[in-house]
This record gives C-alpha cells, sequence and structure tokens, in this order.
C-alpha cells in the first residue's frame, strides 16, 4: 500500500509500505493492504511503518528506526485510507 506523512511543515514520508499501526482514538489498530476504507482520528502516541522504509536526509531525525520498521512520534492527526492509499496528517 501506498502511505503519505504530511505535518504542517513538510511531507514527511511518501512510499510504498507493507503495514502501518496507528494511535487511534478508541486504541492502537493496524492497516494492511487491501484495507477496508477507513477515516480516522489519532491521539498522542507513535506511527509504526513497516516495509522497506527508505527516508530523506532532513526528517529522517524525526523517525525512530527498530528492527521491524520506523516510528514516528505525534501529539494528534487524521487519517484516511482508501484505494490502498493512506494519508495521515500528524501534528
Amino acid at each position: 500500500m501506498y502511505l503519505e506523512i504530511v505535518s504542517p511543515e513538510a511531507t514527511l514520508f511518501s512510499g510504498e509500505v507493507t503495514s502501518v499501526t496507528v494511535p487511534g482514538v478508541n486504541g492502537e489498530f493496524e492497516m494492511l493492504t487491501n484495507h477496508a476504507p477507513i477515516v480516522s482520528i489519532l491521539k498522542e502516541g507513535h506511527v509504526k511503518v513497516a516495509g522497506n522504509v527508505q527516508l530523506e536526509d532532513e526528517v529522517e531525525a524525526k523517525f525512530t528506526k527498530s528492527d521491524k520498521g520506523v516510528w514516528l512520534a505525534i501529539n494528534s492527526g487524521t487519517l484516511e485510507m482508501k484505494d490502498n492509499k493512506l494519508i495521515i496528517l500528524a501534528d
């Protein structure tokens, strides 16, 4: 699936990933390829991205790398998943 993470300052990431886990207001949930369409509000926590994630040098410091992928700390946000494209507007 295609993921785009956008902050008020810049686009932090855009590219193909295998899964994304987000901190929803009713609990953490994961989205995989062919997930049903969804719009959700996000709370403070971490967006966890799995797959072959290649980060640009200017935004790499905002992410934490682990053996399972990369994490991005957010204060809040919204997301929309539709047709294998996930857009996260993160603050």
